[in-house]
């Protein structure tokens, strides 16, 4: 096996010189680095990993940990995150809680025992001992898919409220007074709360409501929403904000199976939009969100803080309404 020894006596340098040039370490001229890294190429030598990492105090490795895989929008999310990740020299390390609070805060306990050297969270929705256990091991960490300027941790992502209040405001616009809410399931789900508070008090400021009886929580779930839908129409509502495109999705095509004809009788909007929401027909109006940009950010936060000393930077993303065909004006009074 290669050895720092075999690329010291091929770049005829010292074995110190070749850990500084790897590790990027201590000065080096030009000349001599190239010609490490010609040795290196030549030997096809890989440094050990818990050699760099202890030369480095660092482990290369970045830990991310979402609610689920059945999204697309958090496949979309950390591809984006680990291509930054790699491009940094970083390896990633994933984990899905399945929403679950405990096993949420051991799979945060590993992350912290394998040394990972960052760690990216979905929303602010976290139990305080999470909180305690990062900042007492040092791990920079950063809490995506929502912006609140009062977390606890820094936020790298869009305010869900404000987010909704493009979507009221263009139903309104288009004369519907009885709308109607699929909301994800709101327990320990910060993203969920917020968006139906967003919803509640963007109609209160065009002088509306929404009724308890017009909000129904579902899973994230083609098969539930469309369940969910049936129970929600029964209201005569005039149109439905869906808390994701999962969810807008399966009300499309429940709303098609009763014989609905989308917009005409019934609007609906949705939340993330999904390259499938743009494909249906009708397309799906939703909320835009840009998951791959957010990722990125919030790596290349992580990475900056890690490799400085600094604390992670905050940073508050727009959202824009994407409008396609389900969406139109009201012809219900």
């Amino acid at each position: 096996m290669t050895t720092q020894v075999d690329v010291a006596r091929l770049a005829g340098v010292s074995t110190a010189t070749v850990s500084r040039v790897i590790n990027g370490q201590g000065a080096v001229t030009d000349a001599v680095r190239l010609r490490v890294e010609r040795a290196v190429e030549t030997l096809e030598y890989v440094p050990h990993a818990n050699a760099r990492a202890l030369a480095l105090q660092r482990s290369g490795t970045l830990g991310a940990i979402i609610p689920t895989l059945n999204n697309a929008i958090f496949a979309e999310g950390i591809n984006a995150f680990e291509r930054i990740a790699q491009s940094k020299g970083y390896a990633m390390i994933l984990a899905v809680s399945q929403n679950d609070p405990p096993q949420h805060s051991e799979q945060v306990k590993r992350m912290i025992e394998q040394g990972v050297d960052g760690l990216l969270l979905v929303g602010n929705d976290h139990e305080p001992a999470v909180f305690e256990r990062l900042e007492k091991a040092g791990m920079r960490h950063v809490c995506t898919w929502a912006f609140d300027p009062q977390a606890y941790a820094p936020n790298i992502g869009f305010s869900n409220a404000k987010a909704m209040h493009s979507v009221v405001d263009h139903l309104v616009e288009l004369g519907h007074k009885h709308i109607g809410m699929l909301a994800g399931r709101s327990t320990r789900n910060d993203r969920a709360r917020e968006r139906i508070q967003g919803v509640v008090s963007r109609l209160q400021y065009h002088g509306l409501a929404l009724p308890d009886r017009h909000i129904v929580e579902v899973d994230y779930s083609l098969k539930q929403s469309r369940k969910a839908f049936q129970e929600l129409i029964k209201n005569h509502v005039s149109a439905v904000i869906c808390g994701n495109d999962v969810i807008a999705q399966g009300a499309l095509l429940e709303a098609l199976s009763l014989g609905l004809c989308i917009p005409k009788n019934l609007s609906i909007t949705g939340f993330d939009d999904l390259e499938l929401s743009a494909q249906l027909s009708p397309s799906i109006t939703s909320v835009q969100i840009n998951a791959a940009v957010m990722a990125e950010r919030a790596a290349a936060a992580l990475i900056e803080a890690i490799e400085s000393g600094s604390a992670v930077q905050s940073c508050e993303l727009e959202t824009c309404l994407v409008v396609r065909e389900t969406t139109g004006s009201c012809t219900t009074h």
